[in-house]
């Protein structure tokens, strides 16, 4: 029986010799799965879909019939002009230097007070430590003539006490007394020269602030006119080697049309007319306006009175100088109060498209591609009436691609 139990021993498994995995070995498969994942994170990172750049437009409010929005009127007039800023600025230095700074380029938009230019102001600067030093040179002989005063004083009291008393003579008070004066007298002439210095310091922290350029009100540079290391001047100098402008900045909200009007057919035309204003450059493009005033003069030579017409719709498509056919309308015969005010927005047909029997728009926000359903109403030439879904200010994406998805990442396109 010992010999059966011995054998049976030595086929039994003893578990207890079995190694379990060591620490190493299991850090060594944290180290490994780690790299997986960071590898996978550049990978994802250097392959994901760069943003993709759209044009995009603003979405109108619908104008009331009668003051842009009758489009169906029958046109009795037609002229050609040009679309114009009214605030438009050619912007210079207001003192002579060399430039050293210039930070805009065409294109660029730019908000009121920004700087848009530095001249070298060592010079100025120089002026200015100088004027500061006199200051402080009128300041300290104030002081030293408030104290000198204060002394004098003290001793003309001394000086009648003693008179009183038949220890002094009158002549040696009287002096004292003149020195009292005449430091007074001072003291007021050190400050008149303490105003002065304070003064001219003003003036050259002017002098100084005159060497950075500013834009006087938002807008976007058309032109840049002058380059670093040239010299500036808001007088014409020098010939062709000085500058007398830096930029030129236009406002875009200002845009309008200039049209002549052959000055037998202006009778026609009224302040507050509507106008259908069609581009050159877009000719399918119908843009709702009106008449803003008739200017009280006529061209002898080309007998033309000129007339101002303002967009109703703002667009970045609509550049200053832009060729522009207009057509005045046919005013409505029904009062405007009695006609109801059009519902929703006006957007451009280019925006719209179908999906799932629904009509959608994506707008533009904060860098992603938002998608809306709308309720689309008429069209009015190229634009179309939204009648829900889309707010007045709002930003479409023009020609969304086919498989652009909610909430995908996009960027505006340069012009």
């Amino acid at each position: 029986m010992d010999d059966k139990s011995a054998l049976l021993n030595q086929l039994r498994i003893d578990r207890s010799e079995q190694q379990q995995p060591s620490g190493g070995k299991r850090w060594l498969r944290v180290v490994v799965v780690l790299c997986v994942l960071v590898i996978v994170a550049v990978g994802w990172f250097w392959m994901r879909p760069a943003p993709l750049a759209v044009h995009v437009a603003v979405a109108q409010p619908m104008a009331p019939a009668g003051a842009g929005g009758a489009s169906a009127a029958a046109s009795i007039l037609d002229a050609s002009g040009y679309v114009v800023a009214r605030r438009q600025a050619a912007v210079a230095s207001k003192i002579t230097g060399k430039m050293v700074e210039l930070d805009i380029e065409e294109g660029d938009r730019i908000k009121e007070g920004q700087v848009i230019a530095r001249l070298d102001d060592t010079n100025i600067r120089a002026s200015l430590n100088a004027v500061r030093a006199q200051q402080d040179y009128a300041k300290a002989g104030l002081a030293e003539t408030q104290v000198n005063l204060a002394n004098a004083e003290r001793d003309y009291a001394r000086q009648k006490s003693l008179l009183n008393g038949k220890f002094v003579s009158q002549a040696i008070v009287d002096n004292s007394q003149t020195t009292v004066e005449a430091l007074r007298a001072q003291l007021a002439t050190q400050r008149v020269n303490v105003e002065v210095a304070e003064r001219n310091v003003q003036l050259a922290e002017r002098n100084l602030d005159d060497t950075i350029v500013r834009a006087p009100f938002a807008g976007v540079v058309i032109a840049k006119s002058a380059q670093v290391g040239e010299i500036v001047s808001p007088l014409s100098a020098g010939g062709g080697f000085t500058r007398t402008g830096i930029g030129t900045i236009v406002d875009m909200d200002s845009l309008e049309v200039e049209v002549d009007v052959n000055e037998a057919y202006i009778g026609r035309v009224q302040p507050g007319q509507s106008v259908v204003s069609v581009l050159n450059a877009y000719p399918d493009w119908k843009i709702p306006s009106h008449v803003i005033a008739i200017i009280p003069t006529a061209d002898r030579a080309k007998a033309t009175v000129k007339v101002r017409v303002g967009l109703d719709l703002k667009d970045s498509r609509i550049v200053p100088d832009m060729g522009v056919r207009v057509s005045f309308l046919e005013d409505s015969k029904a009062p405007a109060e009695s006609q109801p005010r059009p519902r929703g927005v006006l957007i451009p047909n280019q925006a719209l498209r179908e999906e799932g029997g629904q009509q959608v728009v994506f707008v533009f926000d904060s860098g992603k591609a938002r998608r809306r359903t709308v309720t689309p109403g008429g069209s009015v030439g190229d634009s179309r009436q939204v009648q829900s879904g889309l707010s007045a200010g709002e930003s479409v994406i023009l020609d969304a691609p086919a498989g652009l998805k909610d909430d995908a990442a996009v960027t505006l396109a340069k012009p």
